[in-house]
């Protein structure tokens, strides 16, 4: 018997994905699944009524990334401890999520019971590796090459297309132009890209892209 259940939140903006994590953690004795989030804000929102002992993090989600979402999460409720269920295993993704408090990191390909073990170590404060993923820890702690991520890895391609056009001097509404979408959907993109890179304004973030080479003067 258990005496207590380790209590889960999902994080996917694929429901299949997370009717079939729910399907098999709420088999298990001594899981809870106590909620499910398909975007990064809803994940911060349910951080703060549920306070998960353990929550599955998808990275790649449209709005709020999972990396922004975990360190919100961490910032509400430090306790909570995310396994970061992902299909990318490319340096850009795994250091800035561990960077942001994720204590495991699992790539979509793991087995059911591999996943459940993840879970439970992560509840007891214990860390699980993919082992590409850990190849690479190993390497930098090593001396490898140092940490080249990308730091746009939170924004969507829109928001990237976005920052492009700012950093090019143009208006919100020459933005909207060129895109063809409205100037509020344009102040909306503006508003995503300065939260998650922490901007105070379009001039910096004009200088923040120029500096660090998504645009070029031959462009």
């Amino acid at each position: 018997m258990f005496s207590r259940k380790i209590t889960i939140l999902l994080v996917d903006d694929h429901e299949v994905v997370r009717q079939g994590l729910r399907a098999y953690l709420d088999a298990q004795p001594d899981f809870k699944v106590i909620g499910e989030a398909s975007s990064g804000e809803e994940a911060v929102v349910a951080a703060m009524e549920y306070l998960p002992d353990v929550m599955l993090m998808d990275l790649v989600m449209s709005g709020m990334g999972g990396v922004e979402a975990t360190r919100k999460v961490k910032d509400i409720t430090p306790r909570t401890q995310i396994v970061v269920l992902t299909s990318y295993h490319q340096d850009e993704f795994i250091f800035p999520a561990l960077q942001a408090g994720a204590i495991s990191y699992v790539l979509k390909d793991v087995m059911m019971d591999d996943l459940a073990d993840a879970i439970r170590k992560a509840s007891r404060g214990e860390a699980v590796l993919h082992p590409r993923v850990a190849e690479r820890v190993i390497r930098e702690i090593n001396g490898g090459k140092g940490i080249t991520f990308s730091p746009f890895t939170e924004l969507t391609n829109r928001e990237m297309e976005v920052l492009r056009l700012i950093a090019r001097g143009m208006s919100n509404c020459d933005i909207a132009e060129v895109l063809f979408i409205s100037e509020n959907t344009v102040k909306g993109h503006v508003s995503n890209i300065l939260s998650k890179l922490q901007l105070a304004d379009r001039t910096q973030a004009a200088v923040y892209a120029w500096e660090q080479g998504l645009v070029h003067r031959a462009d």
